[in-house]
């Protein structure tokens, strides 16, 4: 068994299609369908229930999920183990929820102090960027939390308040029924929040409209397409140039912990350490 089968089969696994798989590794399409195929036959199992639709991991699948993930990751770690230096270097890619008001502070901090790093920075919701890091294509991301999984180890870096933001000065209860709401994807920590309150509070949204970007969901607000939920941080300034207005979220839905989340069993590079150091003096300075 060779570990690029492995890699291939994790991403056949969580695109769900040979097709779209090949595609992302720059494979054609019928060698990533005969590394399948030979890694089903070398393990004695079928991996996938195979439809119209694309593949779908059986249990056997979802067990090889898990240990092919736990095999990779170890590799990775050989490979940082035997490669990192005393002076921090190389790659460190890092995600992001894209509204974390004071992120740049600390990034920009870092890339002066270690300009051998690359630091690659990746936008996302916490769903996302928590499953990019188990599966080791993060070496570490800035997630809404807090997140419990036994894999994860979280440093607490933020505290921040949320709040409605609309384009009219004047707010009711009802207006969650009775607008759009323009949120992020499934998977972000404000829209988990938002849809918690208004479930408690019985309120059922009109209509609910999905973007990708910052910009594009405060545009929509302004636009008076409908209203969002944000860290109030991210959407101060705006405010109080007079584009939106915004307005108070209730208790226990009104702040929101920013944390840095890696896998607790990954080694710690000179890289990662030091960007864990540089995480723990901003909470200092900024306390």
């Amino acid at each position: 068994m060779e570990l690029n089968d492995l890699r291939i089969f994790q991403m056949v696994a969580t695109l769900g299609s040979v097709s779209k798989a090949a595609s992302e590794l720059s494979y054609v399409q019928s060698n990533v369908t005969a590394r399948i195929k030979l890694l089903e036959k070398e393990l004695g199992t079928p991996l996938f229930y195979r439809n119209k639709r694309g593949m779908t991991l059986n249990a056997e699948g979802r067990r090889l999920l898990e240990f092919s993930r736990d095999i990779l990751v170890k590799v990775e770690d050989m490979h940082r183990y035997f490669n990192q230096t005393s002076t921090p270097s190389g790659v460190l890619a890092i995600g992001m929820v894209e509204t974390i008001h004071a992120l740049p502070d600390l990034l920009s901090s870092y890339c002066s102090q270690y300009p051998q790093v690359d630091l690659s920075l990746k936008a996302g919701v916490t769903e996302h960027l928590l499953q990019e890091v188990l599966d080791v294509g993060l070496d570490g991301a800035f997630v809404t939390g807090p997140i419990n999984h036994p894999l994860i180890e979280q440093v607490k870096v933020f505290q921040e308040e949320l709040v409605l933001v609309t384009k009219s000065s004047s707010f009711a209860v009802d207006d969650m029924t009775d607008k759009a709401l323009l949120l992020y994807h499934k998977g972000c920590g404000y829209r988990e929040r938002l849809e918690g309150w208004m479930k408690l509070a019985g309120l059922i949204p009109r209509k609910v409209m999905e973007f990708g970007t910052f910009d594009t969901i405060i545009g929509g607000v302004a636009a008076g397409i409908g209203i969002t939920i944000m860290p109030k941080s991210a959407v101060r300034h705006l405010a109080e140039s007079g584009m939106i207005h915004l307005h108070r979220v209730p208790e226990p839905y009104q702040t929101v912990s920013t944390v840095f989340i890696r896998r607790r069993d990954t080694v710690i590079t000179s890289t990662m350490q030091s960007f864990l150091d540089e995480i723990s003096q901003h909470k200092k300075s900024t306390s």
